[in-house]
């Protein structure tokens, strides 16, 4: 089983980069490619092997490469970002992704998704409705990964950008999510909720070890609590847009 993780520099232009729902505030380039550095020798460190999709230095948002791609299996879903600015951004994920022997599938006008409303537990495959993400998105999604043995079940969104905003999940299938943020926390079999807005978002590195953002000590002790590795990553810049741990990667674990 692969353990493949695709990543993206950081924009020249990542000060401009969309905020929809938290203040706007100024983003230091120069911090901001220090802690995505960190991030990536994080996911080595752990033996993930990182292939830097080619740069979209014109894109703001392009280091939040989770955006242009759903994978499940050996399949990869280009998406269709609901922003207009971001658009360009998955042609090269979608090259990467080829060079790698996947099969590819693509979200097609007038459906937008956005890979950051997708969150995979086992075959359950969560999709948040949202503002970037539309119910033709969802259809189509739902076409591609049906008969790949996926359940697609839509989740509303309506107080954060993107459903892995409000909820992620952990490796045993918890859905861990801070309250605030979640609309129906009884959509998912398992709720578990955490004492930080940025507890949110793990990312899965093995059966046992998960990244979390350096923002969020209270949640990363609380899951060292329940037998977790944890390690923190400073991504402050990124917060500042928006951003979360998942965002900055895309993990490829179906390839054979």
């Amino acid at each position: 089983m692969s353990k493949i993780a695709l990543v993206r520099q950081p924009s020249s232009k990542l000060d401009d980069g969309i905020v929809d729902h938290i203040e706007k505030v100024a983003v230091d380039l120069d911090r901001a490619r220090e802690e995505w550095q960190g991030y990536v020798a994080t996911l080595q460190a752990h033996g993930w092997t990182t292939i830097e999709v080619d740069p979209a230095d014109d894109c703001p948002d392009s280091v939040f490469v989770e955006d242009t791609v759903v994978m499940f299996k050996n399949v990869a879903v280009i998406s269709r970002p609901g922003a207009d600015s971001r658009k360009a951004e998955t042609a090269g994920t979608r090259k990467a992704l080829e060079e790698l022997g996947c099969a590819i599938a693509e979200i097609r006008e007038p459906g937008t998704l956005d890979g950051g409303d997708v969150l995979k537990v086992g075959d359950t495959v969560y999709v948040g409705r949202g503002g970037r993400t539309n119910g033709e998105g969802i259809a189509q999604l739902r076409r591609h990964l049906t008969p790949l043995g996926a359940q697609v079940v839509a989740v509303p969104v309506t107080k954060v950008l993107h459903l892995k905003t409000a909820v992620t999940a952990l490796p045993d299938g918890t859905v861990i999510g801070y309250p605030e943020f979640v609309d129906n926390p009884a959509i998912f079999d398992r709720f578990l909720p955490v004492p930080e807005p940025h507890g949110t978002a793990v990312v899965i590195l093995g059966d046992s070890e998960l990244i979390i953002s350096a923002s969020a000590p209270k949640t990363a002790q609380m899951l060292r609590e329940l037998g977790y590795t944890v390690t923190e990553v400073p991504i402050a810049e990124y917060e500042k847009l928006e951003g979360c741990p998942t965002c900055l990667s895309v993990r490829v674990r179906g390839l054979l």
